[in-house]
């Protein structure tokens, strides 16, 4: 429900649980923008493209809210006040009736739920311009660098006491900024390679744990009118980039904040990439993207990189059939997967921002047992915190259990919080050349290099 990159409208959703689109942000989210509706799936997408100052004042007014007050809530005229919460439209069946329910249970104040469908990302970065932005927001991976240093968020972190410690710690650290956390994350979401167990064994193939293995496998595996192995109707130019940097033991930035793959090892990873495209083992023009689990299930692939969200439709259809692994590894790199979030934001700038914080205190941290509800009854998610990935019951055996334990094992951000939009854009035009074009590696890291170290200096880094 993640990010980069979950499910959202029903027109992309998975068989049996829509969903509504980054990371990519790239979800994030980290997110990609490759499909205009916002879902938790584009968590795990590869980046999300600002719109101009000038197209985002011109729909900063359409709110999209019913009988909103200005200036980001008021009160109801009593003690109570009310407050206006904001979320994406998710396409999972129950998610907008479940966020209402815990809306009404809340005690201390009118909370009132905008459900939002259509481009959320651009919608929410234009509405926190106005007077009209809600009290209580969602946003893929959290706040982008531009909300916090903007003062449009509020820092959050007096609200965690002890139970910090609890959530996971790769998705606090890309919510926090100079020591303040500015969101908390609401569940935990990510991509694994999915394979038919029967077409492996037929073909006499091991799980792969290497790209090299994988490559072979996919080819092995291609026979007919089926392909080896799906990641995506564009060749993984939105999926892959995070996952090979990563596997390589790179990743987008340093822990220093420099640039973080002018490095032989990326030049070796995406040059891999063009390859398998190249390969012909790649199921390209699937009839539903990477988000959905149907090409694997109709068997036009042996293998997918694809979300979590869809084991259960997967055990659906192939029940027992399948395994889960990691992205594999590059030579003197790791197994790796995207791990995307969406975080619970708090206006800064609203007339009720301690009710709002209280509000957020209670759902997401104090409710455990809604988290737990968000995160499991509504398609498959991993709980943000670690205390409840104990307590979740689709978690605790079989294919499930291994992909919690791989997104503990090998999950990464799905990109820094001061990797930004614009350095997101210009890393998903070096993948859409490398990969489908065959251009120089070094010389188009090199461009995003640029693009990267120039919005860091914009940030003070």
């Amino acid at each position: 429900m993640s990010p980069s990159s979950r499910p959202s409208v029903p027109s992309a959703a998975p068989s049996d649980a829509p969903l509504a689109s980054a990371d990519a942000p790239q979800a994030g989210p980290g997110r990609w923008r490759s499909n205009p509706a916002l879902t938790r799936r584009s968590l795990l997408s590869l980046g999300v493209a600002a719109s101009a100052m000038g197209a985002l004042a011109a729909c900063g007014s359409n709110t999209g809210r019913d009988e909103a007050p200005v200036g980001g809530g008021g009160t109801s005229g009593g003690s109570t006040p009310t407050l206006n919460q904001w979320y994406h439209q998710y396409g999972e069946a129950g998610t907008q009736q479940a966020v209402q329910r815990y809306a009404k249970e809340y005690p201390d104040a009118t909370v009132k739920v905008t459900w939002k469908p259509g481009d959320y990302d651009q919608s929410m970065v234009a509405t926190l311009l106005t007077a009209g932005a809600p009290d209580v927001f969602e946003y893929g991976n959290g706040p982008t660098i531009d909300m916090i240093t903007g003062g449009q968020v509020a820092d959050l972190s007096d609200l965690f006491g002890d139970a910090k410690a609890d959530f996971d710690q790769a998705l606090i650290d890309r919510v926090t900024y100079q020591g303040k956390i500015y969101a908390i994350p609401q569940v935990l979401d990510s991509q694994v390679l999915v394979y038919r167990k029967s077409a492996l064994q037929k073909a006499g193939v091991t799980p792969p744990a290497t790209v090299d293995e994988l490559l072979a496998a996919a080819k092995t595996l291609t026979s007919g009118d089926v392909k080896g192995l799906f990641v995506g109707n564009d060749g993984g130019v939105s999926i892959l980039g995070g996952p090979m940097l990563w596997a390589s033991g790179l990743d987008y930035l340093t822990k220093e904040n420099t640039f973080g793959f002018d490095d032989p090892k990326a030049v070796a990873a995406f040059t891999k990439l063009r390859e398998l495209f190249a390969s012909k083992t790649l199921l390209l023009g699937a009839p539903k993207d990477w988000f959905d689990a149907s090409a694997l299930t109709q068997g036009l692939a042996a293998m997918q990189f694809t979300g979590l969200w869809n084991l259960p439709a997967i055990e659906k259809a192939i029940p027992g059939d399948y395994g889960v692994l990691p992205w594999p590894a590059m030579p003197g790199g790791a197994p790796a997967v995207p791990v995307g979030a969406y975080g619970a934001c708090v206006f800064a700038k609203g007339k009720n921002v301690d009710a709002a914080k209280k509000f957020v205190k209670w759902l997401w941290i104090d409710s455990t047992d809604r988290q737990l509800d968000w995160a499991q009854s509504y398609g498959f998610h991993i709980p943000a915190r670690q205390s409840l990935v104990g307590r979740a019951e689709k978690l605790k055996s079989g294919p499930a259990a291994e992909a919690a334990k791989i997104v503990t094992d090998h999950g990464h951000a799905q990109t820094p919080l001061l990797w930004t939009p614009k350095c997101s854009t210009a890393f998903g035009d070096m993948m859409t050349r490398i990969v489908k074009e065959g251009a120089d590696p070094k010389a188009e890291i090199a461009k995003v290099k640029a693009v990267a170290e120039a919005e860091l200096e914009r940030l003070g880094v």
